[in-house]
């Protein structure tokens, strides 16, 4: 058993298609975790099936189903979470993940994950780097800060000082729980040589390519981005594709909801972190502290 033992929990809706991907990954883990509770959220083909199955194998693998909702929402994944953790029989764990239904990672994905939870006790969330299939592996990211919502994985008092995921209608959950623990205290990051593959397109609910860039500058103001790092990101992604397109669609969403001004109900005080920090990674002004201290975890 792993001196740091820890439970996931992944939230699915009709991943027939890939959770068997996701499946394999977990049972060749190296180090299996403690408790896997897979929440299907009314899927309606045979995701709890292929579920149910890898259950019987192992039996730290836990199913729990919940009836069929009326449309996609991001929120909704958060909430299924949320169910999940309700539902956990070990509570004897340090770390506490959310996994994605849709993804492929090597062995000893989480035996690396671990190492470096050991490595840093002020460590909050760390997660390897997620690539779509079909995208250049050998990009990184210019922020190694912030972890991929689809592979975090919070040591627990980082996760029960924030009480959990904050669930935002338009997304963006990952991102602010990683400001939050920096708010807090811990450090966050992302570990660039664990390679994590998304095995379907992102947002897939929103619509087309320039429809889900449009859906994404919608966060970036729903989260409280700075409009000048807004502005600076789309210009950096034009080269991404749909090329030109995707990026000035971006930029409109971001400026169609800051018109709009939709409600936020992001924390004033964690948008103001959060602008302070892109503020800083431009150059701009000082890197904010910390608003609390943090308990180094023993």
């Amino acid at each position: 058993m792993s001196e740091l033992p820890y439970v996931l929990i992944t939230a699915v809706r009709n991943e027939e298609a890939v959770i068997g991907e996701t499946l394999a990954s977990m049972l060749a883990q190296t180090v299996p975790p403690l408790e896997w509770v897979i929440v299907s959220d009314g899927s309606t083909d045979q995701t709890e099936a292929l579920v149910a199955a890898a259950a019987a194998q192992r039996p730290w693998i836990h199913l729990v189903c919940l009836p069929p909702r009326d449309r996609p929402c991001l929120a909704a994944r958060i909430v299924a979470i949320k169910n999940g953790i309700s539902r956990l029989r070990q509570r004897d764990y340090r770390l506490i993940g959310a996994l994605d239904g849709d993804l492929r990672f090597a062995p000893d994905y989480f035996a690396q994950v671990l190492a470096a939870f050991r490595e840093n006790p002020r460590l909050g969330i760390a997660g390897g780097r997620v690539v779509d299939v079909g995208s250049p592996r050998d990009r990184i990211p210019r922020n190694q800060l912030d972890i991929p919502g689809a592979v975090q994985l919070f040591r627990r008092e980082c996760f029960e000082a924030q009480q959990g995921y904050l669930p935002i209608p338009e997304g963006g959950s990952d991102a602010i729980a990683c400001a939050r623990a920096r708010m807090l205290g811990f450090e966050t990051r992302l570990l660039s040589h664990l390679v994590v593959d998304h095995l379907k397109p992102r947002n897939v609910w929103a619509g087309g390519p320039v429809r889900r860039k449009w859906q994404k500058g919608i966060r970036d103001y729903a989260l409280g981005y700075h409009p000048l790092f807004e502005a600076l990101k789309c210009v950096s992604r034009v080269g991404d594709p749909p090329f030109v397109l995707g990026a000035f669609a971006w930029w409109l969403g971001y400026c169609s909801a800051t018109l709009s001004r939709i409600e936020r109900i992001v924390p004033p005080e964690v948008v103001t972190f959060i602008r302070a920090e892109q503020l800083s990674r431009l150059g701009v002004g000082r890197q904010p502290l910390p608003r609390t201290t943090a308990v180094a975890a023993k």
